[in-house]
């Protein structure tokens, strides 16, 4: 019998493509989607099953299904996409715990993928220069998408303990970029004018979407357990990003950068999380040495790369030159050293 998989968050853009992935590979004998709406992409030999996570019938379908590895890709990052924190943390958390229940009552259970982000190490000024897997966050999260994901994965840890019998993979994936998928930071990287911090100018690290999927692939695939950064070499600056957008950027004096982000969100344009603006002020950078070494992947694309295919991909009409950037960029710095010198001259006198 060959592998039988179940998926869960079918809909969105990483479980509809990697149930694309697994139905092309003669190995994969099953597979099943489990989400509230349907797949967005054109499946042939996928089984999609309207179900919620948070019921504990799932396991019926693990049972019923003779399920042997499980994919947990049903993680919101965005509490207005789903009415709110209160609905997104009972998603997210809730919806773990019950799926992970009923994993350990299933039996025929070997594999336990689980989809994280590399935000569990949070976003702080006292963070030091790059993360690795056995690092913690400086600071403890108290709500969103960064509590949730530390509680998810300690919740794992747990089954883990409880069933040794089963592999389980956390891959702790970058901010996502491409020409397809739709997180937050495409939609913000896609306003005309970019909102940043004055003063602030955060190292940020990406993932190409297709090194993403590839990623899930050989973690369903593959035996690989354990807990792996997945990041592109390299990183760049806000503003160097900014640049190769070809964006104008908004400098913000730092109180109105939550005000800022709030009309976003109640526009509909980009769905800030507070939780996830830290990110923009100080930025975060991984060590992906265990990705290359230990799991065996290399990604094909750097985190500038994946940002320069985003750019084509998307089309992207310049609003204004590089070149007229990076002067607006250093006539901003140049106010500020001045106002800066000018500060500490007064303060001599």
């Amino acid at each position: 019998m060959g592998q039988r998989v179940l998926i869960t968050g079918i809909s969105r853009f990483l479980g509809g493509k990697l149930a694309q992935r697994l139905e092309k590979d003669p190995e994969v004998d099953y597979i099943v989607g489990v989400d509230l709406d349907e797949p967005e992409v054109d499946l042939d030999r996928t089984e999609y099953v309207r179900a919620d996570i948070r019921n504990p019938l799932v396991v019926k379908v693990l049972q019923t299904a003779e399920v042997d590895t499980v994919v947990h890709l049903n993680v919101v990052a965005t509490p207005t996409r789903v009415g709110g924190r209160t609905a997104m943390k009972e998603i997210n958390v809730i919806g773990a715990m019950q799926l992970l229940a009923a994993c350990q009552k299933a039996e025929t259970v070997r594999k336990f993928v689980l989809k994280s982000t590399t935000a569990v190490y949070g976003a702080d000024p006292r963070d030091p220069a790059v993360f690795t897997e056995a690092m913690q966050s400086r600071s403890v999260p108290r709500s969103g998408f960064m509590k949730d994901s530390v509680e998810i994965e300690r919740y794992a840890r747990d089954f883990s303990r409880r069933r040794r019998d089963v592999h389980v993979t956390t891959v702790r994936f970058a901010n996502f970029i491409g020409p397809d998928i739709e997180p937050t930071l495409t939609r913000y990287f896609s306003l005309p004018s970019i909102p940043t911090a004055l003063g602030f100018d955060p190292r940020i690290q990406l993932i190409h979407e297709d090194d993403a999927i590839e990623v899930l692939v050989r973690a369903v695939r593959e035996p690989h357990p354990g807990v792996f950064n997945v990041a592109a070499d390299g990183v760049l600056y806000l503003s160097q990003a900014v640049r190769l957008l070809g964006r104008l950027p908004l400098p913000l004096v730092l109180p109105l950068v939550n005000p800022v982000a709030a009309a976003l969100r109640r526009a509909r344009v980009v769905d800030f999380a507070t939780d996830q603006l830290h990110f923009l002020l100080y930025g975060r950078v991984v060590d992906n040495r265990r990705l290359k070494e230990q799991f065996g992947f290399e990604p094909a694309y750097t985190t500038r790369r994946a940002l320069e295919d985003f750019v084509v991909g998307r089309r992207m009409r310049q609003v204004v030159s590089r070149e007229r950037a990076e002067r607006w960029e250093r006539d901003v710095y140049d106010f500020l050293r001045r106002k800066g010198q000018e500060r500490l001259e007064r303060a001599r006198t």
